[in-house]
């Protein structure tokens, strides 16, 4: 492994020992010499080094320069990987097979991307396979935050040559369970700064007509609304903050938006155009392609200013997440696609976010 060029960041600031499992920083260089730095511990992402239409390097993901502020950081879930579960369960209960189980409550009354001390909190098993590919392992024991099943996780980190980070996902398990995997990225892609810019003039599109509408403490309502005459139409691109605040129910209980958006598929699984956004300062894109039929679209609107990489501060509505995912409280909508897995068979994931220029 070496040390990264472009971010500033150093292995030796990464390098513990945390519950009996050595963490590093690793980093990703594609033939072009842009970087990616990952840390073992919950899979957070640490730096994206991407150019924007000058040629200017800069950091367009929100992360921490040290392995022990990603560890206390404000944002525990800041750019890190989630599970077992990811989004919300409602009251932390759910039955399966005729049992109930119950799982830590740790947003308002309900559980939240697998507790607090789920994926995002945990020291990976990781192997850096190449330059541009590096493999991490998890075993969640049966019982682990509540959730049944012991289960054994895989998940893969490419940077190819075209500033695409692709993000593969496998697991199996030993008994009936359930599983819903993600990402958190926290992107800024006008580029880390103090403070990092809002993303109310990002433009964005998300290829969903319709978006799975919340109660007041986020947890779905059951139906399925279109985003025609909403604040959640996307679907022709425009500026994040148009209707961010708009006096409508939904951006009221979101506090913005933190919504899962229902993406456009012709078959389920399909790796799919799910979403692009545009910083019309910098010129940098982002484009979202997944297999997921759902994505959770946050606009990180409970930051605080908090500190990040080199000085870097992120204040509320910085970052804007992409989270592929299945449907949020799932194991209580059987008419929502199933998020259960049963011995024998695989769970798979691939996400990509592509960056680029506007032309």
């Amino acid at each position: 492994m070496k040390e990264p060029k472009l971010s500033g960041l150093k292995r030796t600031d990464f390098q513990s020992i945390i519950q009996g499992k050595s963490t590093d920083l690793f980093t990703l260089t594609n033939k072009y010499g842009h970087e990616v730095c990952i840390t073992n511990y919950g899979g957070a992402l640490v730096a994206i080094m991407v150019p924007d239409r000058n040629g200017r390097i800069a950091n367009v993901i929100q992360g921490h320069d040290n392995i022990n502020d990603v560890v206390t950081s404000p944002e525990p879930f800041l750019s890190t990987l989630i599970g077992r579960y990811g989004n919300r369960i409602c009251k932390g209960k759910f039955t399966l097979d005729g049992k109930e189980y119950n799982l830590a409550i740790n947003n308002g009354p309900n559980a939240l991307h697998g507790g607090p001390t789920g994926y995002h909190a945990r020291v990976w098993d990781a192997e850096q396979k190449d330059n541009q590919t590096l493999c991490l392992h998890y075993f969640g024991a049966d019982g682990e935050e509540g959730f049944p099943g012991n289960i054994d996780i895989n998940v893969t980190y490419r940077w190819t040559d075209i500033d695409e980070l692709v993000i593969e996902y496998e697991a199996t398990t030993d008994k009936k369970t359930i599983i819903n995997l993600t990402h958190h990225g926290y992107f800024s892609i006008a580029g880390i700064d103090n403070p990092t810019p809002t993303i109310d003039t990002l433009q964005c599109y998300i290829n969903a007509d319709f978006f799975i509408p919340i109660d007041d403490t986020s947890i779905p309502y059951g139906d399925i609304r279109p985003v025609k005459g909403t604040p959640f139409d996307f679907t022709t691109m425009h500026a994040v903050g148009d209707m961010i605040d708009a006096d409508d129910e939904q951006t009221r209980n979101g506090a913005g938006y933190d919504h899962c958006f229902v993406l456009n598929k012709r078959e389920v699984g399909e790796l799919s155009y799910a979403a692009k956004i545009i910083d019309p300062a910098s010129g940098r894109n982002m484009e979202v392609f997944t297999t997921e039929p759902g994505v959770q679209v946050y606009t990180d609107n409970w930051a605080t200013g908090y500190p990040g990489q080199h000085g870097a501060t992120f204040p509320r509505r910085s970052a804007i997440c992409f989270e592929a995912q299945h449907f949020p409280d799932s194991p209580n909508r059987p008419y929502f696609p199933s998020v259960v897995l049963n011995p024998g068979e695989k769970y798979t994931q691939t996400t990509i976010y592509k960056f680029g220029v506007e032309k």
